[in-house]
């Protein structure tokens, strides 16, 4: 059976979305947090959009 994409219960700093994309992955969550603050910065605030959209739709 597939992994599903859900936020994270046990590994989350604001809402969980990074640390669920980590575990759905298979990578570490300090990689897949780097890799979403890099995005933040270049999207000139596209990212902290798109991360309270993920944080709504994700499930728990």
């Amino acid at each position: 059976m597939p992994a599903k994409l859900r936020k994270s219960r046990r590994d989350k700093m604001l809402a969980g979305v990074c640390g669920g994309f980590a575990e759905y992955l298979g990578w570490d969550s300090t990689i897949v947090r780097i890799l979403f603050a890099l995005l933040m910065v270049s999207s000139f605030g596209t990212g902290v959009l798109i991360y309270f959209i993920l944080a709504i739709v994700m499930p728990d």
